[in-house]
């Protein structure tokens, strides 16, 4: 009698073996970044093609980050209504819709192509965690750090293909950002006997269970929460403005946009070997201060000397990733269960969304109003210089819920 349901298992296992999932988790990462991030290379191009200003084309990439601001929140219900799976489907779909969208034409579909992306994104970010959690417990160190380098892979990739594309090639800004559409459709077809695995109920009982926490009233929260908004901020910024900067300072477009995507691709790497080694730290304050000041003196070199602009740049994306990851930690090790986790999560993702969302933007009014790089790179380093004292803080051993945090 236990023999009966085999063969419907055995006739579709493959579907769900070990290495079919991962390629399927690997390939929605690898398309967590760079629909987003590769559009910077070709910023110029877009200004040029519909006359905007410094603060308009900030909105390109911000628009994104808002729409991530937005829908995080909402994922997780989405998710306990149809299952992760479909979920993560609807995510590659949204992504997909707003790579075809944004290069249709018009100024208003490049701007609601970005925050279709945005939000396809953010149900990747808000759901993929939760899915190796369900599916790879006793994996997740590993799989979070290949995750984080196939990220960083993708958007690389897309970013230093750009300006070849559309200026070597001759397909223009809006062809070019149209081929971005391969990686989601084959993310699709490599996802679509996932949508067959899921397990609606479980999720709509963890919604239920999620704690009511007065985290906002926490200071350990806030610390916890502005180490990770600040590096994601600052991170942006540079994702945004980093090819005006570099051309502005004397570089090619192809090697702005080469040294573009070489920064996310070092933003890979740290979640390789960081994870794993953070946990062993009796507190974490020396490698957050440390992390958050080379944040700042590669922001400096970039004004001071331009000349060394590659090395400030990888720099930056290796220390900005490693802040990434030690975020991601943080949230663990100041957390007494996975569901208070989850509260603190949501938490610092709200608060590194909003003011993601407002650096590019600001950093653009701020260049125009300066004339120059100078002060919105100095600006961006006083604030890494906060990041290092939340960092510090953050990194004591406490608890959230300790009378002393």
């Amino acid at each position: 009698m236990s023999a009966r349901p085999q063969p419907a298992v055995s006739s579709r296992a493959w579907w769900y073996s070990t290495p079919f999932l991962i390629l399927g988790v690997l390939w929605i990462a690898a398309n967590l970044r760079g629909p987003m991030t590769g559009v910077s290379p070709l910023l110029a191009s877009i200004q040029a093609t519909f006359d905007l200003t410094t603060v308009q084309v900030g909105f390109i990439t911000t628009l994104p980050l808002l729409a991530m601001a937005v829908v995080s929140p909402l994922a997780a219900t989405v998710a306990g209504r149809i299952g992760i799976e479909r979920a993560l489907m609807l995510g590659l779909l949204f992504i997909g819709g707003g790579i075809v969208l944004r290069s249709l034409g018009p100024l208003w579909c490049v701007y609601a192509g970005m925050g279709s992306i945005g939000m396809g994104i953010a149900f990747g970010n808000v759901l993929l965690p939760g899915l190796l959690k369900s599916r790879f417990p006793q994996h997740i160190a590993a799989l979070t750090g290949a995750y984080a380098i196939t990220m960083g892979i993708g958007a690389a990739l897309m970013s230093a293909a750009m300006v070849p594309l559309a200026i070597g090639a001759g397909l223009g800004w809006s062809n070019a950002l149209l081929l971005m559409v391969l990686m989601p459709l084959a993310g699709i077809l490599i996802w679509l006997p996932q949508t067959r695995h899921h397990d609606a109920a479980a999720a709509r009982k963890a919604a239920a269970d999620r704690p009511r926490l007065a985290l906002w009233r926490v200071p350990l929260a806030w610390q916890v929460s502005l180490f990770i908004a600040i590096n994601s901020a600052l991170y942006y910024v540079l994702i945004g403005w980093l090819p005006a900067l570099l051309t502005g300072a004397g570089y090619s477009a192809e090697a702005a946009g080469t040294w573009h995507g070489i920064m996310q691709f070092m933003a890979g790497l740290p979640g390789l070997v960081l994870a794993p080694v953070l946990r062993r730290l009796r507190n974490q304050q020396a490698i957050a201060a440390l992390v958050s000041l080379i944040v700042a003196v590669c922001l400096i070199g970039l004004w001071a000397a331009p000349a060394w602009s590659g090395f400030w740049v990888a720099a930056f994306g290796t220390a900005s990733g490693a802040g990434m990851i030690l975020g991601l930690v943080l949230v663990a090790l100041r957390s007494t269960s996975p569901l208070q986790a989850a509260a603190l999560a949501g938490m610092a993702q709200s608060t590194a969304y909003w003011l993601a969302a407002a650096g590019p933007p600001g950093m653009g009014w701020i260049f125009e109003r300066s004339g120059g790089w100078g002060l919105p790179l100095w600006l961006c380093a006083g604030a890494a210089l906060v990041m290092a004292g939340c960092g510090w803080l953050a990194g004591r051993n406490r608890l959230v819920g300790d009378a002393s945090a």
